[in-house]
């Protein structure tokens, strides 16, 4: 199991993807016009207003379940399919899922970034975490390759036989 690259393809993402539970992606700040500054941070764990080098939990914005649940299926879902290695059809079928909700994480963020234009008036600044999704979409289309590759190498020994 562990002597397979993708495995350590998965691995690398439920570790990329627990590491994204925790930091924040985006950086909202009020705009020029506002009497006062605010700086907000935008994470899984949701909208928070920094104030004195503080993360105090603050919603403005309903509904950002939508980014936790999404933030924490990648890890979920990379661990269960480290635990696949005998099925690598439904491996693989779970990892084209997994690659498409690395990218449906972005569409979630900028409904959320859109959202919080809308109703707060900021402009948002985008945080070098943010590129975690894109990382483990590419790290899922690698292991992807892998695992189709070894089925193609199981059938082929089948058929020697």
């Amino acid at each position: 199991m562990i002597q397979r690259i993708q495995t350590l393809y998965l691995l690398a993402i439920v570790v990329l993807g627990i590491t994204l539970c925790f930091m924040p992606v985006l950086q909202l700040v009020t705009s020029e016009e506002a009497a006062e500054l605010h700086v907000y941070q935008l994470g899984a764990g949701g909208l928070g207003e920094i104030t004195n080098e503080q993360c105090q939990p603050v919603v403005y914005l309903q509904g950002l379940w939508g980014l936790l649940v999404t933030t924490l299926l990648i890890p979920l879902l990379a661990l269960v399919d480290i635990f696949l290695y005998n099925k690598r059809i439904l491996q693989a079928r779970l990892n084209i899922f997994l690659a498409m909700l690395c990218l449906g994480y972005y569409g979630v963020l900028a409904l959320y970034v859109w959202l919080a234009k809308l109703s707060m008036n900021v402009d948002w600044h985008i945080m070098p975490w943010a590129s975690v999704p894109l990382v483990c979409f590419v790290l899922t289309l690698m292991a992807t390759r892998a695992i189709l590759k070894d089925e193609a190498l199981v059938r082929a020994a089948d058929r020697i036989r």
